[in-house]
């Protein structure tokens, strides 16, 4: 064996009780596991007291961009993450032609950043998934996304797509999966994929269920038409057949306090219908996303320029205005903003990072100006590339959502801007630490297969999310008495503690707690796209 983990208490990804073994690990895969306790190898872990689980996977990430320019990922790989998926929210870096990528440089730097001087060398899915090959710390998986496909073929106009237009992006779709894709994501309160109606979405998908594929929708409001928007997603996995993920489920803003039963409801008569439906969630109140996102739908048609010509014109910043604080725009999830809960968290400026940590209220109070009138100043200043956190979270909501049978974990984290939200570096450990040693909310075993076994299913990979002989050793060892999340909103960028050892493919990436270097990490491609099981 190359390497043993002695004693350890095995917890399997699938939800049985742990129990006590050795494992050995050879060649990158599990290659046995010894309840006797006997097995040998050229290095032994003394894993007594220590909890050996698959890799987690994060089911929602936001790494695209910085997973290529830092692939040594210590926020995910620290806390135990070996397998990502990205391409989330209908807005990622592939398919793209070059007017598409430089738009979408742009409109993502608040989340992503647009680091000078990155080598910018693909333009399909295949060639992206082929430069993750070249090496970064773990695994990951790409999702179509939604948005890119209609700015690909049809722009940024507010308008059905015609015929024609339908038929180019499906092709485009089929040709993503068939390179690797996993399945297509949406962002329905981001433009332009928020332009698409249901019979469009529905028509992709169908694509996306004959190639094996998944959806995975951020829909249409997490606010005040939160329950009509699951249903519109529910719908949209009726009528196509395919899968249906949906993305950092929630229920969000004063209106939904205490209403994730209802959402739930509806996802139970669904399943019970024959339904296959999963979630993500994670374990925090804000959410976050770049501060333009906040605007009515119709003030970002065009893309970043056309956005900033509007927010520099009085009278259109007044209209804008009446429908952010007063009727709710769609891009605040149909509620009036509450300046209080929105918090700058991420400039590209030097001249506003005075602006970093407090919200858009107060720092107008401090600076004598109007929230909207600060607003409208720091989207023109940073053309758009400014992120925030929305404090708009219910934690009887959070608690009832990750109970679920179908749930699974998703960081949703941001890993750019001077403080980013902290479930970028601490999702998995929280729940380990906070929802389970703590609370009870789960317990430990049942907590772990939402992590591994039931993300892996979702994902189709046999051979993954499992301590099972055979299977790929991407494993995390963690001390179930102390693992726990220490990024704080003032302090995001921490390791998490309790986590002393990760494999990946095999490969010690996080060694007695630090960093070993490696970059083991590689693609996970959709091969039932061209008829072959997935790998």
């Amino acid at each position: 064996m190359d390497i043993v983990f002695a004693g350890a208490l095995v917890v399997d990804g699938t939800g049985a009780p742990a129990y006590r073994a050795d494992v050995g690990v050879r060649h990158g895969r599990i290659a046995a596991i010894d309840r006797d306790r006997r097995l040998g190898g050229a290095r032994v872990v003394d894993a007594a007291g220590l909890a050996l689980a698959p890799g987690f996977i994060d089911m929602h990430s936001h790494s695209d961009l910085q997973i290529l320019a830092r692939p040594d990922h210590l926020a995910k790989v620290s806390q135990g993450v070996t397998c990502e998926v990205l391409g989330q929210d209908g807005l990622s870096y592939a398919p793209v032609d070059d007017a598409v990528l430089a738009a979408l440089r742009g409109q993502l730097a608040g989340w992503n950043d647009d680091p000078a001087g990155f080598d910018w060398d693909w333009r399909s899915v295949g060639e992206y998934l082929d430069r993750l090959d070249r090496g970064v710390a773990v695994n990951a998986a790409y999702l179509v996304p939604q948005g890119t496909l209609r700015m690909l073929c049809l722009g940024w106009e507010a308008r059905k797509a015609t015929p024609a237009e339908l038929d180019a992006m499906r092709a485009v779709l089929a040709d993503s999966l068939a390179q690797g894709a996993l399945g297509l994501s949406s962002g329905l309160t981001y433009t332009p994929g928020m332009y698409a109606d249901t019979d469009e979405l529905v028509a992709l998908c169908e694509v996306v269920a004959a190639r094996g594929g998944y959806y995975s929708p951020h829909h249409r409001s997490y606010g005040a038409g939160a329950v009509a928007a699951y249903a519109e997603m529910v719908e949209v996995s009726r009528r196509s057949g395919c899968p249906l993920h949906l993305a950092h489920a929630t229920m969000n803003f004063p209106v939904n306090a205490g209403r994730a039963g209802e959402m739930l409801a509806l996802l139970d008569d669904a399943l019970a219908d024959g339904c296959d439906i999963t979630l993500d969630s994670y374990p925090y109140l804000p959410g976050a996303t770049y501060l333009s996102a906040l605007l009515p739908s119709w003030a970002t048609e065009g893309g970043q320029d056309a956005t900033v010509a509007r927010l520099s014109d009085v009278d259109v910043r007044e209209r804008i205005r009446g429908e952010i604080e007063e009727t709710g725009s769609d891009g605040c999830h149909g509620v009036p903003v509450d300046w209080d809960s929105i918090e700058i968290n991420g400039v590209r400026l030097a001249d506003n990072t005075h602006l970093v940590g407090h919200s858009v209220a107060e720092s107008a109070r401090r600076t004598g100006s109007t929230p909207a009138e600060l607003y409208f100043s720091v989207l023109v200043s940073e053309r758009l590339g400014t992120s925030c956190l929305m404090h708009v979270g219910h934690e009887d909501n959070v608690r009832a959502i990750m109970r679920h049978p179908a749930h699974t974990g998703g960081s949703d984290g941001l890993l750019v801007g001077d403080r980013p939200h902290p479930r970028a570096w601490g999702t998995f450990p929280r729940y380990l630490g906070h929802y389970v040693r703590e609370l009870g909310v789960l317990g430990l075993e049942e907590c772990v297969a939402h992590l591994t076994g039931r993300a892996a299913r979702r994902l189709r990979l046999t051979d993954r999310g499992l301590v099972r002989e055979g299977y790929a050793a991407d494993l995390v060892l963690f001390d179930p008495e102390t693992v726990a999340d220490t990024a704080t909103f003032d302090e995001p960028r921490q390791q998490a503690v309790g986590i002393p050892h990760v494999l990946v493919n095999g490969v010690p990436v996080i060694d007695d707690g630090a960093h070993t270097g490696a970059l083991p990490g590689r693609s996970v491609r959709n091969t039932l796209a061209s008829g072959q099981r997935l790998s």
